[in-house]
């Protein structure tokens, strides 16, 4: 058997190369064709001309940032330790209580520590994830992030989503050139294309403008979850994913005494909380396939009746750079929540912003601001699109499916993690955020399912067995190449042929 596996891993190999070769064809192919792309819809704010200006604004700040969410309450943190005039503005200040964003992963607590903001994660119960645990039919596999190289401290972070984000908040309110206010944004403020700020109605109901030359929209988004209370997990600081049908389940730790579960409900009808048909749901079809371990908490979680639901869609990054503006977190760019990118690419995409503006003084510079911002949607798309790409390509493989090639590619993943070594360390490596290189992901991804064509076609190939293999191949193109596409494969291959990549650095005089 080990032999078997053997041949279909050096088979996997050459196979993998061969399809990260193509790949490679296939992106310099868009270079030159520039893909169209959909309005995604989510700048839901509408537009107020400023005609009554007269081309001149009265700036009193730098930066406005609509939304005190992680990446908006971060970013006001990190803009105005760098001596920006920072004005944030926030729907409610009182505690989000959100069943995502509660899982940070070690390459994300990288990230807050280049932006000074690690002390957020302290006084809060947030625990220590140090890998993920797997199950599936009965069986268990364990694989841990690949941490030997980093300080003790660089781990994973499990918490309550309100609670990290009123620190964020605490620490951004504290600085002198931040001002945290609550409102209601209803527009942005509009002059000859050029965004110049917003209008908003404040807590007491009195309708207000700002200006700004830069104005940020961070707009959280908002899957069925609760809160297991006193569960010992299988595996102790670790994330759990049950490839369940018809799909995946996760649990994580988010105090020392509570668990989130997320539980995904694929299509458009959700059961009915009110009518008790969720709670049926949850007992009868999710319940049984979860952890023995974890059962009775589990059961006891739906018996209480706290059952929260949210939406839940993936939105890859295709903006329409205005003029002024720019969108952030989930306003812009949304991926599976299985993973838990989230914040970490928000997070990257902040150190991404802060560096950039770092060689801009003057935000007033129009003109020059732009170059910057269109550079800035550039700069991220490695990193975030990888992170998007895993997202999306795992949950279809861990989805069950009637399709017996898709089956095939489902079991393989779980075997191939199961190996340990690289063919653990490295698709960790790229959830965890720690190394998100966009060829690695291919290569592991075709690796996974060249292994999966080992499986079937050792020791006594058929043309069935071949069949299958084929099909098993093309099902593994079909997942991937269009969640690439969707995320742009030149931005995300070869940024450097873009041509506002170059205005990273300083433009010379």
């Amino acid at each position: 058997m080990a032999d078997q596996y053997t041949w279909g891993l050096i088979l996997g190999a050459v196979l993998g190369l061969v399809a990260v070769y193509n790949l490679g064809l296939l992106a310099l192919y868009n270079l030159v064709m520039r893909s169209k792309s959909e309005d995604n819809g989510a700048d839901s704010l509408r537009k107020t001309p400023t005609t009554a200006l007269n081309g001149e604004c009265p700036f009193d700040a730098d930066v406005i940032v609509v939304g005190a969410g992680v990446a908006g309450a971060a970013l006001a943190n990190t803009l105005a330790k760098d001596g920006r005039r920072v004005h944030v503005i926030e729907r409610d200040l009182s505690e989000p209580d959100r069943i995502v964003g509660e899982l940070l992963q070690p390459g994300g607590y990288l990230k807050l520590i280049e932006l000074g903001l690690e002390d957020c994660v302290e006084q809060i119960d947030a625990q220590r994830v140090f890998g993920y645990a797997l199950f599936k039919d009965g069986n268990r596999t364990q694989i841990s992030y690949p941490l030997e190289k980093f300080h003790s401290d660089v781990a994973g972070r499990g918490f309550h989503n309100g609670r990290f984000v009123q620190r964020l908040r605490e620490k951004a309110a504290s600085l002198p050139n931040v001002r945290l206010e609550q409102g209601t944004v209803t527009s942005l403020l509009e002059e000859k294309g050029t965004i110049k700020g917003v209008q908003y109605k404040t807590k007491a109901g009195e309708e207000l403008t700002a200006y700004a030359p830069l104005t940020i929209v961070d707009v959280p988004s908002c899957f069925v979850g609760l809160v297991l209370e006193n569960c010992n997990l299988p595996f102790e600081n670790h994330g759990h994913v049950v490839l369940a049908d018809p799909s995946p389940i996760l649990f994580y730790p988010i105090s020392s005494n509570e668990v989130r579960c997320l539980v995904d409900i694929p299509g458009q009808k959700v059961p009915s909380i009110s009518n008790g048909e969720m709670a049926n749901y949850l007992k009868t079809v999710v319940a049984p396939q979860i952890p023995r371990e974890i059962f009775h908490s589990f059961v006891a979680a739906v018996d209480g009746g706290n059952i929260k639901t949210m939406p839940n869609r993936s939105m890859p990054a295709a903006p329409y750079p205005t003029p002024g503006a720019l969108l952030m977190g989930d306003a812009f760019n949304m991926r599976h929540p299985l993973t838990g990118g989230g914040m970490t690419v928000a997070l990257s995409d902040i150190v991404i912003l802060r560096n950039l503006l770092r060689h801009l003084s003057n935000l007033n510079d129009a003109p020059a601001l732009c170059n910057y911002l269109e550079s800035f949607y550039t700069l991220r798309k490695p990193v975030a699109s990888t992170i998007n790409t895993l997202a999306g390509a795992l949950y279809q493989v861990f989805s069950a499916s009637p399709d017996e090639a898709r089956k095939e590619m489902r079991q393989a993943c779980f075997d191939y993690l199961s190996l340990g070594g690289i063919f653990s360390s490295g698709p960790v490596s790229l959830l965890s955020g720690l190394n998100p290189r966009p060829l690695i992901l291919v290569f592991h991804f075709f690796a996974v399912a060249i292994y999966g064509v080992g499986r079937i076609l050792l020791p006594f190939p058929s043309p069935y067995r071949f069949w299958i293999g084929a099909r098993i191949i093309t099902s593994a193109s079909g997942i991937i190449f269009p969640i690439m596409k969707a995320e742009g494969l030149r931005q995300m291959f070869f940024p450097a042929t873009v041509p506002a990549y170059y205005y990273q650095a300083p433009p010379s005089n």
